[in-house]
């Protein structure tokens, strides 16, 4: 259940209207990185985590509520940086303002490309946000990633965070506002946070490499295919131990041409820098998937429970003093 409170998270505070950058700022209300995108992202990808991982259930719906926060908070900061435009599309009868636009060449000028790069924006907009991106692309679910897996979609959220991270310190660049741009600062630690918090939720995972449940073939998890001509770069992701565990390395493929040939396409290729026979990989794959089948399976609702429990603990606000509420969950072992 949700339940708004009027007052934002972090109060925004604006000094003067800016409706060019209000319409840059749309990228993080209704764009493919921007925060009702992360809401319900990390929204749909709790319901599957409800009974086998509720503590990451309770991770998500946690972070996901908390964007829907930063929504608001940059909802309200475009609508102050429109303050004044509402009221001058309303007075249609004597809008002056626009006339003198009009007028002059240069406003003229800058009011066509406004108007171009982003034409239903004050048109429609009203003084306020719309669900779009910064170019007037509608928002769409098509920027939703659920794989149902926490340690893909954990993943999927880490990258989430870093591009939306990335994007409000772009967006700092674009405006001199000192009020804005410690709304932006605000918003764009909170992705640092939240980026600490799904790493920490995925080391909690154990194992959580490779994702999911099948491991990899041995014969090619650890080889690089130099598939550039010139000069060969070298580094922790093609040579040495890298990211593997003590005992393996990348195997370095200088020519790939000549091992597809002499393989015949793999046929014959061996393992190089990988410990773990074939037959060792298979074996951790049904171990890991009975594993993770029997956490679902132990989780599964009996015919006829209900979803939730409405005891007056779990029913109080988040933070009141109420019995077990305040009680830290376990994690299940």
């Amino acid at each position: 259940m949700f339940c708004h409170v009027k007052e934002l998270q972090f109060d925004v505070h604006v000094e003067e209207p800016d409706p060019r950058f209000a319409s840059l700022l749309l990228e993080q209300f209704g764009g493919g990185n921007g925060e009702l995108k992360a809401a319900m992202q990390y929204f749909v990808q709790a319901f599957s985590c409800r009974k086998p991982y509720p503590e990451k259930y309770d991770l998500l719906m946690d972070i996901a509520t908390e964007e829907l926060s930063h929504l608001e908070i940059v909802g309200a900061t475009i609508t102050m940086l429109l303050d004044g435009i509402n009221g001058e599309l309303k007075d249609a009868a004597n809008n002056v303002e626009w006339v003198d636009i009009m007028n002059d060449n240069a406003k003229k000028e800058q009011f066509i490309h406004e108007a171009v790069m982003d034409p239903q924006f004050l048109s429609l907009s009203g003084g306020g946000p719309k669900l779009s991106d910064s170019q007037g692309n509608p928002w769409t679910a098509n920027y939703v990633t659920a794989n149902g897996d926490p340690t893909v979609d954990l993943r999927s959220n880490i990258a989430a965070e870093s591009r939306a991270k990335i994007v409000y310190e772009y967006l700092m660049q674009f405006t001199d506002d000192p009020g804005v741009k410690d709304t932006l600062g605000f918003l764009m630690t909170r992705e640092i946070a939240h980026f600490k918090q799904f790493q920490a939720a995925l080391e909690d995972i154990q194992p959580n490499f490779p994702p999911g449940v099948l491991q990899g073939d041995p014969r090619f998890t650890h080889k690089y295919f130099n598939m550039s001509n010139g000069e060969d770069v070298r580094g922790p992701w093609n040579q040495g131990q890298g990211p593997w565990q003590n005992g393996e390395q990348w195997e370095y493929i200088e020519d790939p041409v000549n091992q597809v040939v002499s393989s015949q396409g793999q046929k014959s290729a061996k393992a190089g820098g990988d410990k773990k026979s074939s037959k060792e990989a298979k074996k951790k794959s049904q171990e890991l998937s009975k594993q993770r089948s029997q956490e679902i399976k132990q989780s599964m609702s009996k015919k006829g429970k209900n979803w939730s429990d409405y005891s007056a603990s779990r029913a109080s606000q988040p933070g009141s003093p109420s019995g077990d509420r305040d009680k830290p969950r376990q994690r299940p072992s």
